[in-house]
């Protein structure tokens, strides 16, 4: 998953930092994939309308 996927889904940084419990600051410091814990987070906060995208994340170990 995306970073800026996950930022347009919530509609801003701010607005998904709050719906994980972190900071705006802890967000922007996410690369351009989400950490993966958070993909997964993330998934099950949008019902599974952001996917974790498990393949790809075990092809970048």
């Amino acid at each position: 998953m995306k970073t800026k996927d996950a930022i347009l889904h919530f509609g801003s940084k701010s607005l998904l930092a709050k719906n994980l419990g972190l900071t705006k600051g802890a967000v922007s410091q996410w690369p351009e994939d989400v950490p993966e814990l958070r993909a997964y987070q993330i998934e099950r906060l949008t019902k599974g309308k952001l996917k974790a995208d498990l393949p790809r994340l075990q092809q970048a170990c």
